[in-house]
């Protein structure tokens, strides 16, 4: 690294931090800052989020003895200053690479990461699941959950402040507020009263109030009725109060000295507290503090310019571009389509919809419990709703996708970006259940298109299709074929042979299919684009039996319960005996890293394929030589 770190540079750990003075403090927020810049810039990664985090960090670090006492972050897209505090600024460089550091937090990663976080909206329910757990074993130490104002639009994070105000868990939650804006009133009269509430001496004066009033029970009343007034006028923590948090703010989030005074003055207070921060995302960063959507998930970038200096090899769409194209397309000529992502609108590809069809466009936060049962409803309602959702987070929303939507056989299409493997957000982000959670439910159609142009039709069938259907497709770049611009539709739950061969046959699920297609040519093997993994083509995999030794699937799902399981499904109904090998993602968890990387590891690239494909016939040839 290029700057000048002379604080930062002696912190190997958060003891570290307690030694400094407030000058070298305010000196370590400006430093660290700029660390994470340089390295963001070098590495890619979540930029904005990280820059405005870096003042409650340090305080956080400053005030509690961690990591006795228990920081829980949500989802993590704040947590680079944190991982850099706690002995790993020397491992920045390799953020999010294989075999690097996660992007996230990681319990195995480090003693400091007490709650792994991929998805938003659970550190509070786990802040509150360690401070049960120290009161049963009579432990001391202090348990603090940090949340975005992102993150407690999840129904979640309410339920658990319910419960936290109900038992009275001795909890401190830091809401973050860098957007929402909840209060405005930061200043320097506010900091004063700040301090104030949050100070022993305030809370003696209050209590002893209390005494003196209860002896005047006209003057109590009064007071009492006075006092729920004012509150709901000038304080912007009343809801948090109605949970029964002791609400405490708002603080300026980016005044270290300051937030380690109130932090101090809140350790010891018992009971559910909230402390309100503001701060800015991309704080620091001029271009990041004007577009801190831009700069939410970074490649590697100039830091002067701003520009991205990742090489682009060429201008190939991505499937999330041709679902963008297709929606705002067809959401022209049909008035009935609707489209809802929680909180998703650039990832998902839906800039243009909102702009164009803006009465039409739902953006539900994260809350994807909602955006499902909002679908339920809006199709009740005789319109088209499109859930354009990551697969990740669709998990999020099971119950719903069950309860709400597949047991009453509603009209919902789902347009599910991100399938498969999708590189260096690691384990939390993977998209390789779908396909098992999803196929097991009743009359939903999916379908995994192998192409954008077959994505363009499948997209177009699950339009036309009058129940539940899904197309799930991978994040990154298209193959550039000629697109079309096609009205066309499949017919549901038929495949198609796109290569003819002997001996060996290939049922491919997806867009793996170019990959197997030029493995084939060694083995003179057939391969079948089978288009729809529900409803499967049991006629052709019958006919393809009939005609070959060896079948192997293959799919950019887990094994366990994906589209091979339901081949082999069909063999043993049609009682075909054919030797079957299933090829998918292995049953463990997958780590973050490049996308071609973890494809070669986990055997599903073109010589992996090629490989597993020998070893079959090779084990299978030898097993048979020893039957006769």
């Amino acid at each position: 690294m290029s700057g000048n770190y002379k604080i930062l540079n002696g912190i190997d750990s958060p003891s570290d931090i307690k030694i400094l003075s407030e000058k070298e403090v305010s000196q370590l927020s400006r430093e660290l800052r700029e660390f994470i810049l340089e390295s963001v810039s070098k590495t890619g990664g979540h930029l904005a989020a990280s820059l405005g985090s870096v003042e409650i960090t340090i305080a956080l670090h400053y005030v509690y003895n961690t990591p006795k006492d228990i920081l829980v972050w949500d989802i993590g897209h704040q947590c680079y200053p944190h991982k850099i505090l706690t002995g790993r600024k020397h491992l920045m460089s390799t953020l999010r690479k294989k075999n690097g550091l996660s992007g996230f937090l990681k319990r195995n990663e480090s003693v400091y990461d007490s709650f792994g976080a991929g998805h938003s909206s659970t550190s509070i329910s786990a802040a509150v699941g360690y401070e049960i757990a120290a009161r049963l074993k009579k432990e001391d130490k202090k348990v603090v959950a940090i949340i975005g104002d992102g993150g407690l639009t999840a129904g979640m994070a309410f339920e658990a402040l319910g419960h936290a105000g109900g038992i009275k868990s001795d909890i401190l939650v830091v809401l973050n507020d860098n957007d929402m804006s909840i209060s405005p009133n930061v200043g320097a009269i506010n900091k004063y009263l700040t301090k104030i509430l949050t100070s022993k001496t305030f809370s003696s004066i209050k209590e002893s109030s209390k005494k003196v009033l209860k002896k005047v029970k006209a003057i109590e009343e009064i007071a009492k009725k006075v006092e729920s007034q004012a509150k709901g006028l000038v304080t912007p923590g009343l809801l948090f109060e109605e949970l029964g948090f002791k609400y405490f703010g708002p603080v300026d989030g980016h005044d270290v000295n300051n937030l380690t005074e109130v932090l101090k003055n809140l350790k010891d207070k018992k009971g559910p507290r909230l402390l309100h921060i503001i701060t800015k995302k991309g704080k620091g960063y001029k271009l990041a503090e004007q577009n801190p959507v831009s700069y939410h998930g970074v490649t590697p970038f100039d830091i002067k310019t701003g520009k991205t200096t990742h090489n682009k090899i060429n201008n190939k769409l991505s499937y999330t571009q041709i679902f963008s194209e297709w929606i705002n397309k067809t959401a022209s000529v049909n008035e009935d389509i609707v489209a809802i992502t929680p909180a998703m609108r650039e990832g998902s590809g839906l800039v243009e919809f909102e702009k164009k069809f803006p009465s039409r466009y739902f953006d539900v936060g994260i809350a994807e419990q909602h955006a499902l049962t909002l679908a339920a409803g809006l199709s009740c309602g005789g319109l088209k709703p499109i859930v354009a959702i990551y697969s990740t987070f669709l998990q999020r929303a099971y119950d719903q996708l069950i309860h709400d939507i597949t047991i009453q056989e509603l009209d919902v299409l789902f347009a599910i970006d991100r399938a498969g493997i999708v590189g260096a957000d690691g384990e939390t982000h993977q998209g390789i259940y779908d396909i098992s959670f999803l196929r097991i439910l009743p009359k939903v159609v999916l379908m995994a298109p192998s192409d954008e142009n077959q994505m363009f039709k499948m997209l177009n069938t699950g339009l036309n299709y009058k129940g539940v259907a899904a197309v799930r497709y991978p994040r990154g770049q298209t193959l550039g074929i000629d697109f079309i611009h096609s009205a066309e539709v499949l017919e549901i739950g038929k495949g198609e042979v796109v290569k003819s061969g002997k001996k060996i046959a290939y049922l491919v699920f997806g867009t793996l299919l170019h990959t197997v297609k030029s493995v084939a040519n060694d083995f003179d093997a057939t391969v079948v684009d089978m288009k729809f993994v529900k409803p499967i083509d049991e006629e052709l995999i019958a006919k393809i039996c009939q005609k070959h030794q060896y079948i192997i699937t293959v799919e950019d799902n887990v094994i366990s319960g994906g589209a091979g399981t339901a081949v082999s499904e069909v063999m043993n109904k049609l009682n075909l005996k054919n030797h079957l090998l299933n090829l998918g993602f292995p049953d463990k968890q997958i780590p973050h890293g490049n996308q071609n990387e973890l494809m070669s590891e986990l055997q599903l690239d073109e010589d992996g394929i090629r490989e597993m494909t020998n070893n079959h016939i090779h084990i299978m040839e030898s097993v048979n030589k020893k039957a006769k």
